[in-house]
């Protein structure tokens, strides 16, 4: 027995099955160009140096709506009769689909009603509106739209738009695997695509199968989304009870009846990635198109990365479709943080210091000296040292300094060797570089009110980048200060913001005074600050 979303998700237009030459001739016949693009076909050239491996990036980003979306709203529409185009088109959507079915309906001269969340982002309601969409706004999830579209759509003598589970809207899609194949003849290994509802790599599987079959297509999910993979795994469709919601675009709990077909009998291979994984592909994408794809746009990449990896591939040639570029601009801040731990070139530590005099300083000359690689501390490599990347630290426990830190890594697998280097110094080491909890809250909870804080003096330092900064502090305390707070993080900047306690005895002013004139950085003392004393005295 079906499922109320089951129900819900299939389209009544998918009938009789199609064979892949039935989906060719509608892929070469489709209409997609009145309003989309010949997207280009770009090489990755710093990724494709790095993977040993030809990259090749297809800029579906950069379609009028910054998403291939359009390409299958608009071949369904354009296959209308003029008695369905002057009755109107419907769909619900969150966002890219939105998007492509109001143009297409302007390009058309149709109404277009969009049912969306009230969730829905202000931004992704704006651009709707702007390319003439009727927007109802109703329900807190995709589903609640989804089914008051379907009551509006019969109320109203409207034609549904799938976003993925119809046969046209399918071949829509196809006619990106028909650019690649056209715009690279040369040996292709495999393309790699990102699955949601199923629609794309079903358009491109299709084609690829009949006309080269013998490159691989390769359909990429998140780790928290995988109804496809679970579904094939299965052999029917899976709902999932729930799904992620970083990569939004293919935030999908059950595929479509037709698309779960194709990909079952086309596709040859599937990746998981997570959400680290796809931050590291959004700036592998940035460093060679100076361009920026949301979430779901950077599956393929970060897919092909794990590919490599895991097989040990050279000098072989991918396509990823790179599918939107919708991204949300406050999201920006967590790709950014979280980038360097998904390409692994930060690894995170929960260190234990003795609360003794002169630890810290051992601690930060061992850092100082540790050096970028096994093969550097075997004598091997070019000498390169570590930088720190973050640096938290609040006193709490007479004899034990429990510390978070961050740490630059050359190649992935290195913090096992970070933390054993700590450990044979004796410095207890826990590595966090994949605790979920330490990447997303402990690192920004570090802190907190002490009894053991007498005398501090709490100061916000500007530092220069450079190595020896930190020691050059340290070097200049008066031995009898005690650092109580430490908070620092690296921005990307050249200079690095950070934030001090130092416990410095009452009769001391005149030293600390002196101690800060020399020392030369920019600093604001904040002792007095009343959110000082909220949140960090006892």
């Amino acid at each position: 027995m079906k499922t109320p979303l089951e129900n819900i998700v299939r389209d009544a237009s998918v009938h009789a099955a199609l064979t892949p030459a039935d989906y060719l001739r509608k892929i070469l016949n489709a209409r997609v160009y009145d309003v989309a693009v010949e997207s280009a076909l770009e090489k990755a050239r710093a990724l494709s140096e790095r993977l040993g491996n030809t990259v090749l990036l297809k800029r579906e980003d950069q379609q009028p709506v910054f998403s291939f979306k359009l390409r299958g709203a608009y071949n369904k529409m354009a296959h209308l009769s003029a008695a369905q185009l002057a009755s109107g088109v419907i769909c619900a959507s969150a966002g890219n689909h939105a998007q492509g079915v109001a143009l297409g309906a302007r390009k058309l001269g149709t109404r277009a009603v969009i049912v969306m969340p009230v969730t829905t982002p202000k931004l992704k309601i704006d651009a709707v509106r702007g390319f003439g969409g009727e927007i109802v706004l109703h329900g807190e999830s995709y589903s609640d739209a989804y089914l008051h579209a379907l009551e509006l759509q019969a109320q109203q003598n409207l034609t549904f738009v799938h976003p993925f589970d119809d046969p046209d809207v399918i071949a829509g899609q196809g006619t990106i695997a028909m650019e690649i194949l056209r715009q690279h003849q040369g040996p292709l290994d495999a393309v790699f695509v990102a699955i949601g509802g199923g629609g794309l790599i079903s358009g491109v599987a299709n084609y690829i199968k009949a006309v080269r079959p013998e490159i691989k297509v390769i359909g990429v999910q998140m780790n928290d989304s995988d109804a496809m993979m679970q579904s094939v795994a299965a052999h029917q469709r899976v709902s999932l009870p729930d799904v992620g919601l970083f990569s939004d675009g293919t935030a999908v709990k059950l595929v479509g009846e037709e698309t779960f077909r194709i990909a079952n009998e086309l596709v040859d291979d599937y990746i998981a990635v997570d959400t680290d994984a796809v931050c590291a592909a959004i700036k592998d994408i940035f460093v060679d198109t100076r361009g920026i794809v949301e979430p779901a746009g950077a599956l393929a990449v970060a897919a092909i990365k794990q590919y490599v990896a895991q097989h040990g591939r050279h000098g072989e040639t991918y396509a990823a479709i790179l599918c939107g570029a919708n991204m949300n601009f406050d999201r920006l801040r967590f790709v950014a943080e979280r980038a360097e731990v998904g390409e692994e070139r930060e690894a995170l530590f929960a260190v234990t210091i003795p609360e003794e005099r002169g630890s810290f300083r051992r601690f930060c000359e061992l850092v100082s000296e540790m050096p970028a690689s096994e093969d550097e501390a075997a004598g091997t490599g070019g000498g390169a040292l570590r930088n720190v990347t973050e640096f938290n630290y609040r006193i709490s426990d007479a004899a034990k300094a429990h510390v978070f830190v961050g740490l630059t890594t050359s190649a992935r697998g290195e913090s096992a060797t970070i933390a054993r280097i700590f450990n044979d110094h004796g410095f207890d080491a826990l590595d966090l570089t994949h605790d979920e909890l330490a990447k997303e809250h402990l690192r920004h909870l570090v802190g907190g009110r002490t009894g053991l804080a007498h005398d501090e003096r709490l100061l916000r330092f500007v530092f220069p980048e450079r190595p020896g900064a930190l020691l050059k502090f340290l070097s200049l305390m008066r031995p009898n200060w005690n650092i109580s707070l430490f908070h620092y993080r690296n921005q990307g900047a050249d200079y690095g913001r950070i934030l001090v306690g130092l416990q410095v005895p009452a009769g001391e002013s005149t030293e600390f005074a002196a101690f800060l004139e020399t020392l030369g950085y920019p600093y604001v003392e904040e002792t007095a600050n009343p959110a000082y004393r909220l949140f960090l005295q006892a």
